[in-house]
């Protein structure tokens, strides 16, 4: 377990304590980022047994980032409960519109609603921070309608104030690469399947054993035509941590045996390196978005 400690006289931690006191019992949205993490922690500390970690399992969410969920939970010592999510099922999210991340957070909070009353907590909680408020975020929509609380906003922290916070306290990953849902990594408009979902998590999970930290793995469709008759002739677009790029470099020739081996008929690196967001960069475009199934 990891050696949790509020210590006092931070007004940022005070701020974010009162509100949880405030709040009395919290389901957390919890994910195994840093940001859900470090909500998840506070709150155990403040709320002991009347705070209850909830992760949303679907093919969305990559095999190793649930391990760590999972491991980062147990060593805060947190009550964590792990639910089926089921957004793959419904088109509107399935068709991957712009609007597609609205309707993910509209099933989790779904789900979180039942869940609340099942446990008998006040609040349903996120991990958003100040920082997120300033990109193109349709899940915070879904939050709103859902009367999903962000504590982290509330106590005006941004993300640095939090990796400084979650430090200051004692938890683990406090520098922990940021995460994103794999389906993220498709372009709008490119159908989300269980295939490709695995796909990339497959890939992705190679990066981290050749030991890169922050690695996102895009894909795209090359062509209509496929390479066998059950594999998609599909790009990998890497983008890398430009301080990272020299290992990914040096180990081009593992990687690109990595993603043959996983059906991508190219791999490529980006060489912008790795950046948030960057599916929304074709939004500024306003072009309209072709549906690729």
């Amino acid at each position: 377990m990891d050696d949790l400690r509020l210590p006092q006289g931070d007004p940022r931690l005070d701020r974010l304590v009162a509100i949880l006191k405030e709040m009395g019992s919290v389901l957390v949205c919890y994910s195994g980022g840093i940001d859900s993490a470090f909500v998840l922690a506070v709150a155990h500390q403040v709320l002991g047994e009347r705070c209850v970690g909830m992760t949303a399992v679907s093919p969305s969410l990559a095999q190793f980032e649930l391990e760590d969920a999972v491991s980062v939970a147990r060593g805060i010592g947190a009550r964590h409960e792990l639910v089926d999510s089921h957004e793959i099922e419904d088109e509107a999210y399935a068709k991957n519109d712009v609007d597609r991340c609205f309707h993910c957070k509209s099933e989790l909070y779904r789900v979180s609603a039942k869940k609340q009353i099942d446990w008998a907590l006040a609040h349903v909680v996120n991990g958003t921070n100040l920082d997120d408020l300033g990109d193109y975020r349709p899940g915070l929509e879904a939050a709103k309608e859902a009367g999903a609380r962000s504590p982290l906003v509330e106590a005006a922290l941004t993300k640095a104030d939090v990796r400084s916070l979650a430090q200051a306290i004692g938890l683990g990953i406090w520098d922990k690469p940021a995460a994103a849902c794999l389906s993220s990594r498709l372009p709008y408009g490119t159908r989300v399947t269980r295939e490709r979902l695995g796909q990339i998590a497959s890939l992705e999970d190679e990066l981290h054993k050749l030991g890169i930290r922050q690695a996102r793995v895009r894909w795209h469709a090359s062509s209509s035509e496929t390479v066998t008759a059950t594999k998609e002739a599909a790009i990998a677009r890497i983008e890398i941590a430009k301080g990272e790029m020299h290992t990914a470099f040096d180990a081009r020739d593992a990687i690109v045996a990595a993603g043959k081996r996983l059906g991508f008929a190219y791999v490529t690196l980006d060489l912008a390196g790795y950046r948030t967001g960057s599916h929304n960069e074709v939004l500024a475009s306003r072009r309209s978005l072709p549906v690729l199934s």
